[in-house]
């Protein structure tokens, strides 16, 4: 725990809950475009994994 010489003064702990806000804000807003952007990736994902297999299966088919 620390022991301050000298309580905050009131704009210190407004700056200080402003920046914890904004903090919050800025990871929600994270963590919702990571929950947005979860479907499109995993259709991207499958579509080059579908290419792939379809490519490799193509050049396997002809030896």
């Amino acid at each position: 725990m620390v022991v301050w010489s000298y309580p905050p003064t009131a704009r210190q702990m407004a700056v200080t809950g402003g920046a914890f806000v904004i903090g919050g804000l800025l990871f929600g807003v994270g963590a919702y475009f990571s929950f947005v952007n979860v479907a499109p990736g995993q259709e991207r994902l499958k579509s080059r994994r579908k290419t792939m297999r379809n490519c490799i299966k193509k050049r396997f088919r002809n030896l």
